[in-house]
Protein backbone atom coordinates (compact mmCIF):
# COMPACT_ATOMS: atom_id res chain seq x y z
CA UNK A 1 0.00 0.00 0.00
CA UNK A 2 2.37 2.56 1.00
CA UNK A 3 4.93 1.67 -2.31
CA UNK A 4 1.60 2.58 -4.18
CA UNK A 5 0.86 5.76 -2.20
CA UNK A 6 4.84 6.78 -3.20
CA UNK A 7 4.43 5.58 -6.60
CA UNK A 8 1.50 7.72 -6.89
CA UNK A 9 2.81 10.67 -4.90
CA UNK A 10 5.80 10.52 -7.42
CA UNK A 11 3.57 10.53 -10.65
CA UNK A 12 1.85 13.96 -9.02
CA UNK A 13 4.94 15.38 -8.64
CA UNK A 14 5.91 14.21 -11.94
CA UNK A 15 3.16 15.61 -13.88
CA UNK A 16 3.51 18.90 -11.83
CA UNK A 17 6.66 19.62 -13.28
CA UNK A 18 5.28 20.16 -16.67
CA UNK A 19 3.94 23.11 -15.57
CA UNK A 20 6.96 24.72 -16.18
CA UNK A 21 5.78 24.36 -20.33
CA UNK A 22 2.18 25.32 -19.30
CA UNK A 23 2.65 27.94 -21.92
CA UNK A 24 2.44 25.47 -24.89
CA UNK A 25 -1.32 24.52 -24.29
CA UNK A 26 -2.66 27.96 -25.25
CA UNK A 27 0.00 28.23 -27.72
CA UNK A 28 -0.95 25.20 -29.53
CA UNK A 29 -4.35 26.12 -29.39
CA UNK A 30 -3.47 29.74 -31.12
CA UNK A 31 -1.52 28.23 -33.68
CA UNK A 32 -4.22 25.93 -34.63
CA UNK A 33 -7.17 28.36 -34.91
CA UNK A 34 -5.02 31.60 -35.98
CA UNK A 35 -5.05 30.64 -39.91
CA UNK A 36 -8.88 29.41 -39.79
CA UNK A 37 -10.17 32.54 -38.18
CA UNK A 38 -8.05 34.48 -40.18
CA UNK A 39 -8.93 32.72 -43.81
CA UNK A 40 -12.72 33.11 -42.44
CA UNK A 41 -12.53 36.38 -42.20
CA UNK A 42 -11.08 37.62 -44.76
CA UNK A 43 -13.06 35.31 -47.22
CA UNK A 44 -16.21 37.46 -45.92
CA UNK A 45 -14.41 40.81 -45.73
CA UNK A 46 -13.26 40.64 -49.51
CA UNK A 47 -16.56 39.51 -50.65
CA UNK A 48 -18.70 41.73 -48.40
CA UNK A 49 -21.64 41.76 -50.27
CA UNK A 50 -22.20 38.35 -50.91
CA UNK A 51 -21.59 37.50 -47.17
CA UNK A 52 -24.42 40.38 -46.30
CA UNK A 53 -26.73 38.27 -48.94
CA UNK A 54 -26.31 35.25 -47.74
CA UNK A 55 -26.34 36.67 -43.80
CA UNK A 56 -29.90 38.22 -45.38
CA UNK A 57 -31.45 35.88 -47.47
CA UNK A 58 -30.32 32.47 -46.32
CA UNK A 59 -29.91 33.03 -42.30
CA UNK A 60 -32.63 35.17 -41.59
CA UNK A 61 -30.55 38.03 -40.10
CA UNK A 62 -31.31 41.79 -39.22
CA UNK A 63 -28.81 44.07 -40.38
CA UNK A 64 -27.21 41.88 -42.65
CA UNK A 65 -24.08 44.33 -44.19
CA UNK A 66 -23.31 45.25 -40.75
CA UNK A 67 -23.31 41.68 -38.99
CA UNK A 68 -21.17 40.43 -41.89
CA UNK A 69 -18.70 43.27 -41.37
CA UNK A 70 -18.67 42.62 -37.86
CA UNK A 71 -18.72 38.56 -38.10
CA UNK A 72 -15.74 39.74 -40.79
CA UNK A 73 -13.51 41.64 -38.56
CA UNK A 74 -14.04 39.71 -35.48
CA UNK A 75 -12.77 36.36 -37.42
CA UNK A 76 -10.00 38.37 -39.36
CA UNK A 77 -8.53 40.48 -36.18
CA UNK A 78 -9.46 37.74 -33.87
CA UNK A 79 -7.07 35.53 -35.84
CA UNK A 80 -4.21 37.87 -36.28
CA UNK A 81 -4.34 38.32 -32.08
CA UNK A 82 -4.28 34.81 -31.99
CA UNK A 83 -1.22 34.74 -33.78
CA UNK A 84 0.77 37.27 -31.56
CA UNK A 85 -1.32 37.03 -28.61
CA UNK A 86 -2.59 40.45 -28.08
CA UNK A 87 -5.45 41.31 -26.39
CA UNK A 88 -6.50 37.47 -26.63
CA UNK A 89 -8.84 37.40 -23.13
CA UNK A 90 -10.89 40.30 -24.51
CA UNK A 91 -10.75 39.21 -28.72
CA UNK A 92 -11.83 35.76 -28.07
CA UNK A 93 -15.28 37.25 -26.81
CA UNK A 94 -16.52 38.16 -30.41
CA UNK A 95 -15.45 35.53 -32.05
CA UNK A 96 -17.46 33.31 -29.58
CA UNK A 97 -20.16 35.33 -30.47
CA UNK A 98 -19.15 34.39 -34.01
CA UNK A 99 -19.23 30.87 -33.33
CA UNK A 100 -22.23 30.68 -31.57
CA UNK A 101 -24.26 32.36 -34.51
CA UNK A 102 -22.88 31.19 -37.15
CA UNK A 103 -23.95 27.80 -34.66
CA UNK A 104 -27.37 28.61 -34.01
CA UNK A 105 -28.19 30.05 -37.74
CA UNK A 106 -26.41 28.12 -40.21
CA UNK A 107 -25.99 24.56 -38.53
CA UNK A 108 -28.47 23.91 -35.80
CA UNK A 109 -30.89 22.54 -37.92
CA UNK A 110 -28.52 19.89 -39.34
CA UNK A 111 -28.17 18.51 -35.80
CA UNK A 112 -24.11 17.85 -34.60
CA UNK A 113 -22.41 15.94 -36.56
CA UNK A 114 -20.28 17.87 -39.64
CA UNK A 115 -20.38 14.69 -41.71
CA UNK A 116 -22.66 11.87 -41.43
CA UNK A 117 -21.13 9.52 -39.19
CA UNK A 118 -23.22 6.20 -39.37
CA UNK A 119 -21.16 5.68 -35.85
CA UNK A 120 -21.84 8.52 -33.35
CA UNK A 121 -19.71 10.10 -31.92
CA UNK A 122 -21.41 11.97 -29.61
CA UNK A 123 -24.90 10.84 -28.04
CA UNK A 124 -26.58 14.10 -28.22
CA UNK A 125 -26.65 14.30 -32.57
CA UNK A 126 -30.53 15.12 -32.67
CA UNK A 127 -30.95 14.97 -36.47
CA UNK A 128 -30.33 11.25 -36.93
CA UNK A 129 -32.67 11.58 -39.95
CA UNK A 130 -29.97 13.44 -41.54
CA UNK A 131 -27.53 10.67 -41.07
CA UNK A 132 -29.65 8.08 -42.72
CA UNK A 133 -30.77 10.10 -45.50
CA UNK A 134 -27.20 11.18 -46.17
CA UNK A 135 -25.97 7.61 -46.72
CA UNK A 136 -28.79 6.71 -49.01
CA UNK A 137 -27.81 9.98 -50.85
CA UNK A 138 -24.17 8.83 -50.74
CA UNK A 139 -24.65 5.13 -51.73
CA UNK A 140 -26.37 6.74 -55.08
CA UNK A 141 -24.02 9.06 -56.01
CA UNK A 142 -21.18 6.03 -55.49
CA UNK A 143 -23.30 4.04 -57.67
CA UNK A 144 -23.57 6.22 -60.44
CA UNK A 145 -20.17 6.75 -60.18
CA UNK A 146 -19.10 3.16 -60.37
CA UNK A 147 -21.47 3.25 -63.40
CA UNK A 148 -20.51 6.26 -65.07
CA UNK A 149 -17.18 7.05 -64.16
CA UNK A 150 -13.63 6.15 -63.31
CA UNK A 151 -14.70 5.86 -59.83
CA UNK A 152 -11.08 4.75 -58.70
CA UNK A 153 -9.53 7.93 -59.97
CA UNK A 154 -11.73 10.05 -58.62
CA UNK A 155 -11.79 8.88 -54.68
CA UNK A 156 -8.19 8.16 -55.06
CA UNK A 157 -7.26 11.11 -52.97
CA UNK A 158 -10.58 10.72 -50.81
CA UNK A 159 -13.82 8.36 -50.45
CA UNK A 160 -16.75 10.19 -51.66
CA UNK A 161 -19.30 11.84 -48.63
CA UNK A 162 -22.39 14.00 -48.21
CA UNK A 163 -21.79 16.96 -45.97
CA UNK A 164 -24.33 16.98 -43.53
CA UNK A 165 -23.13 20.95 -41.98
CA UNK A 166 -23.89 20.42 -38.51
CA UNK A 167 -22.89 22.60 -35.34
CA UNK A 168 -19.33 20.13 -34.47
CA UNK A 169 -16.72 22.71 -36.24
CA UNK A 170 -18.79 25.93 -34.83
CA UNK A 171 -18.90 23.98 -30.89
CA UNK A 172 -15.21 22.76 -31.20
CA UNK A 173 -14.18 26.20 -31.89
CA UNK A 174 -16.27 27.49 -29.37
CA UNK A 175 -14.99 25.32 -26.47
CA UNK A 176 -11.34 26.16 -27.42
CA UNK A 177 -11.81 29.26 -27.50
CA UNK A 178 -13.40 29.09 -24.32
CA UNK A 179 -10.58 27.72 -22.64
CA UNK A 180 -8.50 30.91 -24.28
CA UNK A 181 -10.34 33.03 -22.47
CA UNK A 182 -10.12 31.70 -19.29
CA UNK A 183 -6.06 30.66 -19.57
CA UNK A 184 -5.21 33.75 -21.41
CA UNK A 185 -2.60 33.46 -24.18
CA UNK A 186 -0.25 32.17 -22.14
CA UNK A 187 3.82 32.64 -20.89
CA UNK A 188 6.18 33.49 -23.28
CA UNK A 189 4.76 33.11 -26.73
CA UNK A 190 2.05 36.10 -26.41
CA UNK A 191 2.80 39.69 -26.27
CA UNK A 192 0.24 40.07 -23.34
CA UNK A 193 2.60 38.76 -21.34
CA UNK A 194 5.23 40.79 -22.07
CA UNK A 195 3.30 43.74 -21.68
CA UNK A 196 1.69 42.65 -18.46
CA UNK A 197 5.34 41.58 -17.06
CA UNK A 198 6.64 45.31 -17.91
CA UNK A 199 3.55 46.86 -16.60
CA UNK A 200 3.70 45.15 -13.58
CA UNK A 201 7.33 45.94 -12.86
CA UNK A 202 7.33 49.80 -13.61
CA UNK A 203 3.82 49.59 -10.88
CA UNK A 204 6.06 47.91 -8.30
CA UNK A 205 8.99 50.54 -9.32
CA UNK A 206 7.04 53.17 -9.22
CA UNK A 207 5.81 51.94 -6.10
CA UNK A 208 9.02 52.00 -3.91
Amino acid sequence: MKTTSRLGNALVDLIDKTRKVDFLGPLALRIYLAPIFILAGWHKLSALEDTSYYFGEYLGLPAPMLMALLAGLAEFVGGIALVLGIGLRLMVIPMMVTMAVAAGTAHWENGWHALPETTLTVPWEWRTDLIDGAQERKDIVKSLLKEHGNYSWLTKTGGVTILKNGIEFAATYFIMLLMLLFSGAGRYSSLDYWIARRYRTARRESGR
